[in-house]
């Protein structure tokens, strides 16, 4: 049975988009991940496509697909950016995603083009507002 809004674990130093992206920001890098609404949606997270090391993305550009078994999603970036590392874990156990969604389930890092782009994603109160 899904989470009711004010279920959803939404910690409030984490940004998020409309696409249920979240970006946290750790010294001059990003995290990003999936939010507990979406895996919540998802179901069981049974494979996560990620990008290399190097790739660059745009805000709202596609950077992969999460599968679950109940459907295929694609990942849009939430701002601009270079891929510095991506979670390698996912690949043996992508339930990581369900169970530690903003820790261990982390899919990406990424170098934003700008630091300031990060102002126009959601806080936490906005994105349950929204769900």
């Amino acid at each position: 049975m899904a989470k009711t809004a004010a279920e959803l674990n939404l910690p409030a130093e984490i940004k998020y988009t409309d696409e249920h992206i979240w970006a946290r920001v750790e010294g001059d890098e990003i995290v990003i991940g999936v939010s507990d609404f979406a895996q919540d949606q998802l179901g069981e997270v049974v494979f996560v496509d990620v990008p290399g090391v190097g790739d660059t993305f745009g805000s709202h550009d596609e950077f992969g697909e999460i599968e679950s078994i109940k459907a295929v999603n694609k990942l849009f970036m939430p701002v601009a950016g270079e891929v510095t590392a991506v979670n390698e874990d996912l690949d043996g156990t992508p339930t990581l995603v369900n169970v530690d969604c903003y820790g261990k389930g982390w899919i990406i890092k990424a170098k934003p083009e700008n630091m300031a782009d990060l102002e126009a994603l959601m806080a936490a109160d906005a994105y349950r507002a929204s769900l």
